[in-house]
This record gives structure tokens, C-alpha cells and sequence, in this order.
């Protein structure tokens, strides 16, 4: 070899150990780059079609749970009655009891049908005479001078019942009449 130097001539764009970015044309790197976009934004589609479809199989199974829980609330209250409703067909059934006989019954039955409800948190609003009059609780029916202060109960005409808290039914009450 001499030691002359060499005119400077450009790289074949085709020869090894070439820049990848001066060897190809434009037009192909678009397309590379477009390729891998497309494959990209196929992925998100099948990702996006995936959660939607698992957002969908949550909601009906939490749909299904709640029409379960319903279901079973409903059987556990009505599995709570079935003595109650034993003893009155008990009770009609016998032909000559006595009119205290018949008495204990009926406070044995209703004793059973407490105790079922308060298992089931069915708890009676049943205010004291004197008691302060509550619109969240007590429905009035009538306003009557009474020895009570204005507005407290003064009789219960009808128990009302809460269930969880929440008002099933409001108590039937007479309210006293301000002085």
C-alpha cells in the first residue's frame, strides 16, 4: 500500500456496516414505522376489548349476587316465620280448648313471631305516652287535649316497625294539643 492518501468517496448505502438510517429509503421506514403502530394500536384495541369485556362479566356477576342476596334475605325471613305459622295451624286445630288455653296460644305465637322479627331486625316503634312526638317515626292521627306537653304522645293506636334502622312503617299516634 503507499502512503498516499485516498480520495474521499461516500459509503455504498448497500455495503455492510453501512448507517441503517442513510441505507433505506424514506418510504420504507414509514412503513416499518407504520407496521409497528398498526400492531400497536391492535394491541390496545384487544386490551381495551378484554377490560370491556371483564367490566361486563363484573357487573353481571354483581347483579347476580344481589338478586342472590335478595333471594336468600327473602328465604331466611320467610325459614324464620314457618314456626309461627306451625303453631296457629296448631292452635286451630284444637277443637274444644278453653278460652285461656286458647290465650296462652296465641301469646306463645305471638311471642314466636317477636322473636322472628327481631331476628330479622324488625323492631316496633311503640313510644310511651308522653314520649316526644317524632315525624321520622310517628305518623299523628288525631291532636287531643291531654295532661301531656304540646305535641308528645299521648296513645299508640298502631305499632309501627323499623327494619335495619329504616322507618318500615310509622307508629299510629295521638299527639297532645298545645295548652
Amino acid at each position: 500500500m503507499s502512503d498516499t492518501p485516498q480520495p474521499h468517496t461516500p459509503q455504498d448505502p448497500h455495503a455492510e456496516g453501512a448507517d441503517p438510517a442513510f441505507s433505506e429509503d424514506p418510504l420504507a421506514v414509514a412503513q416499518a414505522q407504520l407496521a409497528v403502530l398498526q400492531a400497536k394500536n391492535a394491541d390496545l384495541a384487544d386490551q381495551f376489548l378484554r377490560a370491556k369485556a371483564d367490566v361486563e362479566n363484573g357487573r353481571r356477576r354483581a347483579e347476580d349476587e344481589i338478586s342472590k342476596a335478595r333471594k336468600f334475605a327473602v328465604e331466611s325471613f320467610a325459614e324464620s316465620l314457618l314456626p309461627v305459622a306451625d303453631s296457629l295451624e296448631a292452635g286451630l286445630a284444637i277443637k274444644d280448648g278453653t278460652v285461656e288455653q286458647i290465650r296462652e296460644g296465641a301469646q306463645a305465637t305471638l311471642r314466636q313471631l317477636n322473636s322472628a322479627l327481631e331476628r330479622n331486625k324488625v323492631i316496633a316503634i311503640d313510644p310511651a305516652p308522653g314520649a316526644k312526638f317524632d315525624p321520622h317515626q310517628h305518623q299523628a292521627i288525631s291532636v287531643v287535649p291531654s295532661e301531656h306537653e304540646a305535641n308528645a304522645v299521648v296513645s299508640v293506636l298502631q305499632k309501627g316497625y323499623l327494619i335495619s334502622e329504616r322507618v318500615l312503617r310509622p307508629a299510629l299516634v295521638t299527639v297532645a294539643a298545645p295548652k
